[in-house]
């Protein structure tokens, strides 16, 4: 004999929208907690400022550039270590505001051209800036 309920017979079923909410709310967590485990370590750099110049009032400029093998040529002669460094406090003694722009081929290492720019550092020239050239777009 079959005992019946009084109450109807309820079909269950499975509420979706407050698993949305679950994963959305997972989801926007893990994003944040993942941006904040990313250390950011920055390089103090001063960038020269654009101004009109004319070609009487041309301003002493030191270029220098980093091959692939860590060779570095100053105004495009190529220079030794000794001899980067003697140029550095020369240029430094004349002009101590002479600002250095810093280019490195496509292959040199971030190594070498922090070498270089260590380099720099120690003669005592505080205008430094690192040249990039941008990658030609394939439009």
């Amino acid at each position: 004999m079959k005992i019946r309920s009084p109450l109807p017979k309820r079909q269950t079923r499975l509420e979706i929208i407050p698993l949305i909410d679950i994963m959305f709310f997972l989801l926007a967590s893990f994003m944040m907690v993942s941006l904040q485990m990313q250390k950011v370590r920055t390089l103090k750099a001063s960038l020269p400022t654009a101004t009109i110049a004319t070609a009487s009032s041309k301003p002493d400029i030191i270029n220098l550039t980093v091959d692939s093998h860590g060779e570095v040529t100053a105004d495009r002669k190529p220079v030794s270590f000794a001899e980067l460094s003697t140029l550095l406090a020369d240029r430094f003694k004349q002009n101590t505001n002479v600002p250095v722009y810093i280019t490195g081929t496509r292959d040199a290492t971030h190594g070498s051209i922090i070498y270089v720019l260590d380099f720099v550092k120690r003669a005592g020239i505080e205008h430094v800036a690192i040249a990039v050239k941008a990658a030609p777009s394939s439009n």
